[in-house]
């Protein structure tokens, strides 16, 4: 099957599953409520699937949620990596690397 622009076929792309989105989405709702976020972008390759956060969309991601589904049996396949290109969390559950965003939203009542 051939596709427009040279794309593969769907199977050859990793993406989220809608148990993932819904993950994903609910913190990002939380941090656009908080006004830490404003946008995002999907890119689903044929290694990884991403999900990138912005504060302003002309900005590089603050944030890139991955899944790389070869790392599975090692490192885990969900990752959180900073702006800098650090990974600030990895592992095998979702819900549990993303916590490492929600601390952001933890802070001092003066």
């Amino acid at each position: 099957m051939n596709l427009p622009f040279g794309l593969p076929p769907d199977h050859d792309r990793v993406a989220f599953d809608r148990a993932e989105l819904g993950i994903i989405l609910s913190v990002y709702g939380r941090m656009v409520a908080a006004g830490e976020w404003r946008d995002y972008a999907m890119s689903f390759l044929r290694d990884a699937a991403v999900f990138s956060v912005f504060r302003h969309a002309a900005e590089h991601p603050l944030y890139r949620i991955e899944k790389r589904p070869r790392l599975r049996a090692a490192q885990g396949q969900y990752a959180v990596i900073g702006m800098d290109g650090r990974i600030l969390k990895r592992g095998h559950d979702l819900a549990v690397v993303l916590r490492v965003l929600e601390k952001k939203l933890i802070r001092p009542v003066d």
